[in-house]
């Protein structure tokens, strides 16, 4: 599959490209040497309420919504109930195998050739091996191990690359950056396991809690580059096969601003990595919550303090390197959660709005759209223009908000968009930002769908990069709002 192909942004623009800029000669022989290209990147971010998802949940329309994408950036908070015992003492990880099965089962659909590396498996197994099941109903869902299914569903490391940057022409410095490079992803956690093509039953049935793959994992079309779970936050991102050998500098840092401002109740799990040579930075988030007049305060000092507390560990070896060891500093940043701002109206009010569809006039009351716009938090982000539903709260199993079915005020909320997604830097254009309305639990998930520019290195003048990256100039937007909207359901 190709790469989604578009016109890059300078050249969808009239304003004069690259060669009518002022740069220095070395600038103009840097532009030459890379290209830019389009790659179509999706996001979605769902709370869903401390719920484990069952076999029924299909997740595939969803995903392919808007047709399929380069990188998939999957963001669940609340995967446990958030009580003491996973707080405090042991975190569940059966509810996070089982969403990344889903998500492979939704994204790798269409490939599988179920059971081709198991066909020689033992009696007790032979039924189950010979008629084709949703992957819904295999043994994962009986006791899971994230740890196992993650090695299963993930990227080779033979191929997934620590570093990509040059380090000249010198063959003693590349055995010597090849050798301590080697040294570094052995350190890497959850990345040494693989099930290859000659796996049988036999070795499978060696690990109690290893769940039979239902397909060929060369046969995937996906693969896994990272995924963390920090008590119910989880964060998995998906990148097409042909594309796994061109990501590099995968990182993962994780912040907890829950209990204590310590523990991971709240806070965010964060995703470093390069494609090609630009660099991303995934962000995905559960803020204070409450409605509370001040609130807003809580979730601003939570985003603070994520951009001051998260680093990224240095594993390029290159001494020139520019490599982004903090949020801020990264080409690409995408920001998704439930990042809890509310709307500083009164229920009434907000239920009045909400009958005659005014969301413009609520949306002037969001605490998101008003902190940012004071520079309270934020700063430089953008977000698409919102044209769905507020997100939270709903009863359960239905599209009724909870204050209209719940009489204690105690219990009852005010709808808000809880559930966002955010965007930082050059080169990024959204094409779509919508919500499902999976009755799962009492959010909303909500989707966006991205262009973003990659540089890609020319292989013919590759002897002038010797750095991480280097940004091409390139023109600012002052908006980037969607070009289209869509509503669905799943």
């Amino acid at each position: 599959m190709e790469p989604f192909m578009r016109k890059s942004f300078s050249e969808r623009e009239t304003s004069p490209g690259i060669e009518g800029l002022n740069l220095s000669s070395f600038d103009h022989s840097m532009a030459q040497d890379t290209e830019i290209r389009e790659f179509r990147i999706f996001v979605a971010t769902w709370n869903v309420g401390g719920k484990t998802p069952n076999n029924a949940l299909n997740l595939e329309d969803f995903l392919l919504v808007e047709g399929s994408a380069d990188l998939y950036v999957c963001g669940f908070q609340e995967i446990v109930p958030l009580s003491a015992g996973n707080i405090l003492v042991v975190e569940d990880n059966e509810p996070a195998a089982k969403w990344l099965a889903l998500i492979s089962q939704a994204l790798n659909k269409p490939h599988e050739t179920l059971y081709s590396t198991l066909d020689s498996g033992p009696a007790n197994y032979s039924s189950f091996l010979k008629e084709p099941k949703p992957a819904g109903s295999l043994h994962f869902f009986q006791k899971p191990s994230l740890k196992i299914l993650s090695r299963t569903f993930r990227a080779d490391s033979r191929i997934l690359k620590t570093c990509n940057c040059p380090v000249g022409n010198s063959p003693v410095l590349e055995r010597r950056r090849t050798r301590k490079l080697s040294n570094s992803q052995s350190k890497l956690e959850d990345r040494s396991f693989l099930l290859g093509p000659d796996t049988t039953v036999d070795d499978l049935l060696s690990f109690p809690d290893v769940p039979p793959p239902p397909w060929d994992p060369s046969q995937m079309s996906y693969r896994l580059l990272a995924s963390k779970q920090m008590v119910g936050i989880f964060l998995s991102i998906w990148a097409r096969k042909d594309l796994v050998p061109h990501i590099a500098h995968l990182r993962i840092s994780s912040v907890g601003r829950g209990i204590m401002g310590r523990l991971g109740n709240k806070g965010c799990i964060s995703i470093s990595m390069s494609l090609h040579q630009t660099s991303f930075c995934f962000v995905c988030s559960h803020l204070a919550s409450g409605e509370k007049e001040g609130d807003e305060l809580k979730r601003n000092a939570d985003v603070l303090e994520i951009l001051k507390s998260t680093q990224f560990s240095k594993i390029c070896k290159n001494p020139d390197s520019r490599g982004p060891e903090r949020i801020i500093d990264h080409d690409r940043i995408i920001w998704l959660g439930d990042l809890n701002y509310r709307v500083s109206l009164s229920y009434e009010n907000t239920l009045f709005l909400l009958e005659d569809n005014d969301w413009d006039t609520l949306l002037e009351k969001d605490q998101l759209n008003i902190e940012r716009e004071a520079g309270r938090v934020f700063t430089g982000f953008k977000e698409g223009r919102i044209l769905f539903a507020p997100t939270y709260k709903y009863s359960e199993n239905s599209d009724s908000y909870a204050g209209e079915t719940v009489k204690s005020k105690r219990k009852r909320r005010t709808p808000a968009w809880c559930d966002r997604i955010l965007w930082r830097g050059n080169g990024i254009e959204q094409l779509s930002y919508i919500r499902g309305e999976s009755r799962f639990s009492d959010h909303r998930p909500v989707c966006a769908v991205f262009a973003a520019e990659v540089e890609v290195r020319s292989r013919s003048k590759n002897r002038y990069r010797n750095g991480y990256s280097y940004t091409v100039a390139r023109l600012e937007y002052d908006e980037c709002i969607p070009q289209r909207h869509s509503f669905y359901d799943f």
